[in-house]
């Protein structure tokens, strides 16, 4: 058989055939004329190779080949009308669905623990998983249904994917506690002079900070580049470097913190997902989850 001509409204006008018992019966049920129904039940002999009914008396009796495949197609049937159904209403309570995240460090420690506790209230059986995923299959991850949403600092554009603001978060400096040379805080002659650990998710090429201090005609001092905000802190202890955190990762750590000896723009977070999905019930309702859990989430 060639799936290819299968049209599931023939199975609809089987389905109903089999349960009224006649065509004109079923053309009632369907809503459609009996010449219309005649002509679906052809084309579904033709393509089952089965005549599926024959006329007794004013009735029409199904063949062993339809009885066997009237429950299988009433099953697809009805799977069929719940997926429409839920597609258009979302009941967070009921609903058993795994959400797919692609963030960095920001949502993972600071909004995914919030998130995942509203969740347990309201939505126990829906669950979260976040994975790294380099940027440049994020849209076709998203395409193929992978990935639900990528969190991150940086801003990028693709027209198959919508964005949202979701928070705003500044820098500050972090250091080990009683660090000898910042007994009195920090100014800026002494954040270039101390060695400094970055956070960058490339191999090489300047951030935010180093664009900010070129504008002042200074370079700070790297000495260590790592890809994760949480390998930091634990250099942090154990050496004299410093480091320039979010400060909504910053606070969890039992380091001291100082505010930059010098003004830099805030650092936005945005949430991404694909076009396909902007209209989804259950998508929608995960946004607004995340939207809800950021709403706290300020840079002071």
């Amino acid at each position: 058989m060639n799936l290819n001509r299968i049209d599931l409204n023939l199975f609809a006008v089987f389905d109903a055939i089999y349960t009224a018992g006649n065509l004109t019966k079923a053309a009632d049920v369907l809503c459609i004329t009996q010449p219309a129904v005649s002509n679906s039940l052809a084309r579904l002999r033709e393509m089952l190779n089965d005549p599926l009914f024959v006329r007794t008396g004013h009735s029409m009796t199904p063949t062993p080949v339809a009885q066997n495949i009237i429950g299988p197609a009433r099953n697809a049937l009805e799977l069929l009308r719940k997926s429409v159904q839920q597609s258009h209403t979302f009941n967070p309570l009921l609903a058993e669905k795994t959400f797919h995240f692609a963030s960095r460090d920001l949502l993972e420690v600071s909004i995914m623990p919030r998130l995942t506790a509203l969740l347990q209230k309201n939505a126990p059986n829906i669950t979260l998983t976040n994975y790294d995923l380099e940027r440049k299959s994020i849209v076709s991850a998203m395409a193929s249904g992978t990935l639900d949403f990528y969190a991150d600092a940086s801003s990028f554009s693709d027209p198959h994917l919508c964005k949202q603001k979701i928070a705003e978060d500044r820098l500050v400096v972090m250091a080990r506690k009683h660090h000898p040379d910042l007994t009195q805080g920090i100014n800026m002659e002494t954040f270039l002079r101390l060695g400094q650990i970055t956070i960058s998710h490339r191999r090489s090429g300047v951030g935010p900070i180093e664009v900010a201090l070129d504008k002042l005609g200074e370079k700070r001092k790297v000495v260590m580049r790592t890809q994760h905000f949480l390998t930091v802190p634990s250099t942090i202890v154990k050496t004299d470097l410093i480091a320039c955190m979010p400060y909504h990762l910053a606070k969890h750590y039992d380091l001291s913190m100082y505010e930059l000896p010098f003004d830099m723009p805030p650092v936005e977070y945005f949430l991404y997902w694909h076009v396909s999905a902007d209209l989804d019930h259950a998508h929608i309702w995960m946004r607004e989850q995340i939207a809800k859990v950021s709403e706290t989430f300020n840079p002071n």
